[in-house]
């Protein structure tokens, strides 16, 4: 199995933060973001790779951070700001030509922080044979589910309706940015772009392919926190600060 760290995004709304440095290199508690992706993708035996992909402005500054990471490999989307960029499909679809990955696939968005395991998830996914993946967190509330991509699953958790953002949600499980593709399922995520579907949010190839190939929704059993703006930012510093046994902080700042 290989693994992809998405963090290929400009972050427009973490300006001025992210002027000069990818979100995924932001410090919470203590150390990089994508350090605590990194390790939770560690604990997976059968990974044997992984694929960071990113852009023109932060490619150097995560060669610097992989340099002393075995089995990392960075990628260079090529794009340069936020209105040229690939989007995450893009990224996927990107990184899967540039590795020449012929094999299962992890992928997990930079900015997706969490304390589940990555191998409880993976021995799930295994256990429905030939088919892709997605972890879920019940929101319990409908109007915080219009703010994510909402699944509805049937009795045997087998992903029915995918749908991003809805204004009226059929249910509150929200996607929460870590997938497995099955490795018979990798290819079409080339067919998806080749239709003209849109390359930007992650969750859309899952809602293209739930129709048309077995996918199955995990149940994630811990936290989970998607770090879109400042507020989200300082919560999740602290969180981690506090298990870390650091001061908390009333206004995230850089610590130069």
């Amino acid at each position: 199995m290989k693994a992809i760290i998405l963090a290929g995004g400009y972050a427009t709304r973490l300006q001025p933060l992210t002027d000069r440095l990818s979100k995924c290199l932001l410090p919470v508690g203590g150390k990089p973001m994508v350090d605590w992706i990194l390790e939770r993708i560690r604990a997976v035996e059968e990974i044997d790779d992984v694929h960071v992909v990113t852009n023109s402005r932060f490619a150097q500054d995560f060669q610097r951070w992989a340099i002393d990471k075995a089995g990392v490999t960075v990628h260079d989307d090529g794009t340069s700001t936020n209105e040229d960029r690939l989007g995450a499909i893009g990224d996927v679809a990107f990184t899967l030509g540039r590795a020449a990955i012929d094999d299962d696939v992890l992928v997990v968005a930079g900015d997706n922080l969490f304390d589940y395991s990555l191998g409880d998830f993976t021995a799930f996914w295994r256990s429905h044979g030939v088919a892709s993946a997605v972890a879920v967190l019940d929101v319990g509330d409908p109007r915080l589910a219009s703010q994510y991509g909402i699944v509805d699953v049937a009795a045997d958790d087998r992903v029915v309706a995918f749908v991003e953002k809805p204004s009226e949600p059929a249910s509150t499980l929200a996607a929460t940015a870590t997938y497995i593709y099955g490795r018979e399922h990798v290819p079409l995520v080339e067919r998806y772009l080749a239709e003209g579907n849109p390359p930007d949010q992650i969750g859309s190839f899952i809602a293209w392919l739930h129709a048309r190939e077995p996918v199955y929704a995990y149940r994630l059993p811990g936290m989970w926190l998607d770090i879109g703006d400042r507020e989200q930012l300082l919560a999740a510093d602290n969180l981690l600060r506090r298990a870390q046994g650091l001061p908390e902080r009333s206004e995230y700042q850089l610590e130069i």
